[in-house]
């Protein structure tokens, strides 16, 4: 990693990822969107699409462009459509947005925006993947680069069907009218986005960073075919279960086969977790750092989850309380492992960008020296804490509760990435070791002209 090349684009990814992370969570304490509309209100919309698009999906492309080549020991291909990839993402995503507010009567522009984004966000998805899938083409691919490629799959699928949805809301192929896309493909379009693209991938990277930042063994283990062989199969039965249904011509088989991919999500995420437990355990760098250390609690959130989902179903009670599982999954589990992962790579990056030249040349700081652990642990401990909260309040029912919870992350939120902003301006190195002869300090989130 210290000799492999920084991806210029990778920074301005995640500045707007944490844009819209905290713009969502901002609209969420005013009390926009669910649970003070309904769940599939267009505001609603506006505020998932925020989260899952905006934060997420540009975070783990901003990710995967620079970590997928050191995963695969080569060059990204195609780096030049690595900006193109965020303008169609961005300008899709702000059509979307705004086509949510059309449907809301909020806003009236007179433009077909939800057919644009029809568009423009499968393009710029396809863009991302055709990058990244080119990178890997041909290539051996190393264990959690297996991941990657079922997400870049998930991610193809996820988006296509975005796509008919807004299409459909649009009105403007009639053909799809009659159809009923939220029996069928709504489940489908969840579960493969949060759990093919974001999760499976998440995990496949997380098999990654964590030996790395830890220095723990990564060599491939049974446990970990079995997360990939579970894991995958599991999204297979998703994906299928619809068109199943409707070659054997009857819903029992929808029925059976997400029973089914639950369970081998089950189990999945046992052997996960054992694998988790195996890095920390054997980890040779014995101090943990603060981005290992918050890691865990987006591990403990993902295990509530699968704990909630099992009791839902046991209850009968999924459909009711359905929004409660997927904020603790959106929130706890992705976003939390995504704060907490950023906490070090941000640095991790700014000192590759600036001292990397000089290393061995020139003293410089640490990489820890770019942040300060002590003040910020707080600030992971109050996050983790309101995102429980935040999720037990919308299992009792309690909106206000709730946004008091989402004024708990959203102060959290601010404090961590106002401290990637201390990082990435290396306010926290100390003053002799900030610019050494050689050094050039990294712009915010754009890449230098040359």
């Amino acid at each position: 990693m210290m000799h492999s090349a920084l991806s210029r684009w990778t920074m301005s990814y995640f500045a707007a990822a944490l844009f819209f992370f905290v713009g969502a969570q901002v609209l969420m304490v005013v009390g926009y969107g669910f649970p003070s509309a309904a769940a599939e209100a267009p505001e609603t919309l506006v505020v998932v699409h925020m989260i899952t698009i905006g934060w997420l999906s540009l975070l783990m492309c901003g990710a995967l462009f620079q970590f997928l080549p050191v995963l695969i020991a080569r060059p990204l291909r195609g780096e030049g459509l690595v900006l193109p990839a965020l303008l169609c993402l961005l300008a899709g995503l702000v059509c979307l947005l705004g086509g949510f507010l059309e449907v809301s009567g909020a806003i009236e522009t007179g433009v077909p925006l939800l057919a644009w984004a029809g568009v423009l966000l499968p393009v710029g998805f396809a863009i991302a993947a055709g990058v990244l899938g080119g990178t890997l083409w041909g290539a051996r691919l190393p264990f959690p680069a297996r991941f990657v490629t079922v997400g870049l799959l998930s991610v193809l699928a996820t988006a296509v069907l975005g796509a008919l949805f807004a299409l459909q809301l649009s009105g403007r192929l009639p053909a799809l009218a009659e159809l009923d896309f939220r029996t069928q493909a709504l489940p489908v379009h969840i579960a493969v986005g949060l759990g093919g693209w974001l999760s499976f991938s998440a995990i496949g990277v997380s098999y990654r960073l964590l030996p790395m930042f830890m220095l723990s063994p990564d060599k491939e283990r049974r446990s970990s075919k079995i997360v990939w062989w579970a894991g995958a199969i599991a999204l297979l039965l998703m994906a299928l279960a619809a068109p199943l249904a409707s070659l054997f011509g009857t819903p029992d088989v929808t029925v059976s086969a997400r029973i089914l991919a639950v369970q081998l999500g089950g189990v999945s995420l046992i052997f996960y977790g054992a694998d988790l437990a195996f890095f920390y355990r054997h980890r040779k760098r014995r101090a943990v750092e603060l981005n290992s250390h918050a890691a865990k609690g987006a591990f403990l959130a993902l295990a509530l989850s699968a704990a909630m989902l099992l009791t839902l179903l046991a209850s009968g009670t999924l459909e009711k309380h359905a929004e409660a599982l997927l904020y603790l999954v959106a929130f706890g589990w992705l976003s939390g492992l995504g704060l907490s992962q950023l906490y070090k790579i941000v640095p991790f990056l700014t000192w590759l960008e600036c001292y990397g030249p000089v290393m061995g040349k020139k003293p410089t700081p640490r990489v820890q020296d770019l942040v300060a652990e002590p003040r910020d642990r707080v600030w992971f401990a109050v996050y983790f804490l309101s995102v429980t909260v935040g999720a037990a309040a919308l299992l009792a029912e309690q909106p206000s509760l709730f946004r008091i919870a989402t004024g708990g992350t959203l102060l959290a939120s601010l404090a961590i990435v106002s401290e990637l902003v201390l990082a990435r301006s290396l306010k926290n190195v100390p003053y002799a070791q900030r610019s050494p002869e050689g050094a050039v300090p990294p712009r915010l989130f754009l890449p230098r002209t040359h």
